[in-house]
């Protein structure tokens, strides 16, 4: 099963990126705030990753900042579509269902649906 990721990110602001295994690369997003149960959270899609941010903890280069785990597990996509992504997730903190809804562009919508849920 595909691997995902949701790191802590310190720069240039506190974020969470969510990062989902798509072959050879991670599809990422910027959540403004950290997952909660059933709470609608402004995301941003940004460009691919490379897979080593996948068990990576530390330093960025280029004075970006640092990442932190929050939580890791893997996933099972149930629908890709280009402006919706529907996936069950089951990390060591989150487990159940999460949406990605596009909403203009690059700005998205991130819930974990009734049957996940997040612990802080």
């Amino acid at each position: 099963m595909p691997r995902f990721v949701i790191l802590e990110h310190d720069h240039p602001f506190l974020h969470w990126d969510f990062m989902l295994e798509a072959g050879d690369v991670l599809r990422t997003w910027r959540l403004a705030q950290v997952p909660e149960y059933d709470k609608p959270i402004a995301a941003t899609y940004l460009h691919e990753h490379r897979r080593l941010y996948l068990d990576y903890e530390g330093p960025l280069s280029g004075n970006r900042g640092s990442v932190r785990r929050w939580d890791a597990g893997v996933f099972h996509w149930l629908a890709d579509e280009p402006d919706c992504a529907r996936l069950e997730l089951a990390g060591d903190k989150v487990h159940g269902m999460a949406v990605l809804k596009r909403e203009s562009a690059d700005a998205w919508t991130f819930v974990l649906t009734s049957t996940a849920r997040a612990v802080r």
